[in-house]
């Protein structure tokens, strides 16, 4: 079942170049989720990295809050076609997270507090193209918009940005997460519109 935020007010006219193809803005941040949003309470919550069968990292949230934080400005676009742009986030860039890591992985499969997954390519989430958020707008990022923290990965359809996040698996295979076994594109470019297996 798919979650939708009540009052929803649907499109507005598509005039900036930043809009990718076949999206509209809107000024809300609907909520779209493929189950009930879990309660995580962030004295539980933890956020690991491992390779293969190997931990190479976890934090608590206390220690998480202590590393290295950004102030980030992005647009985001949904495979559902809206899109808002000028979003504020604040969190921690997957680079610091991942400074030091040797690994042959290319790709990544990200978990989520819940059961969720999704895939991606490792690089897509270096070079200051990824974070690990926990604010939105100046506060708490909200458990219907994946508090206590999220994926952020902004050049790519929102469904890859994982909400509830409990991990990022560096991989060597690009197996398919919930979404994407069950039909949705693997890399999901808004400026492709891949949307689809075969888009």
């Amino acid at each position: 079942m798919v979650h939708v935020t009540r009052g929803f007010t649907g499109r507005h006219p598509a005039t900036d170049d930043r809009l990718p193809p076949g999206q509209y803005l809107t000024d809300d941040f609907p909520v779209l989720s493929a189950g009930p949003t879990p309660a995580i309470r962030r004295d539980e919550w933890t956020f690991s990295v491992t390779d293969g069968d190997q931990a190479l990292r976890s934090w608590t949230w206390d220690e998480f809050m202590a590393l290295p934080s950004e102030d980030i400005t992005v647009d985001i676009h949904c495979v559902t076609r809206w899109s808002r742009l000028d979003t504020t986030w604040r969190g921690v860039a997957i680079d610091d997270l991942l400074a030091d890591v040797d690994t042959a992985a290319e790709y990544v499969l990200a978990r989520s507090y819940g059961g969720y997954t999704t895939n991606l390519p490792l690089e897509d989430l270096l070079d200051g193209k990824a974070w690990i958020a926990y604010e939105h707008d100046g506060e708490d990022l909200p458990a219907e918009h994946g508090g206590p923290a999220r994926l952020l990965v902004p050049h790519l359809y929102l469904w890859k940005s994982a909400k509830w996040i409990k991990s990022l698996d560096l991989v060597e295979d690009d197996d398919p997460g919930f979404w994407e076994s069950l039909g949705y594109h693997d890399y999901g470019d808004p400026w492709r519109e891949q949307r689809y297996q075969g888009d």
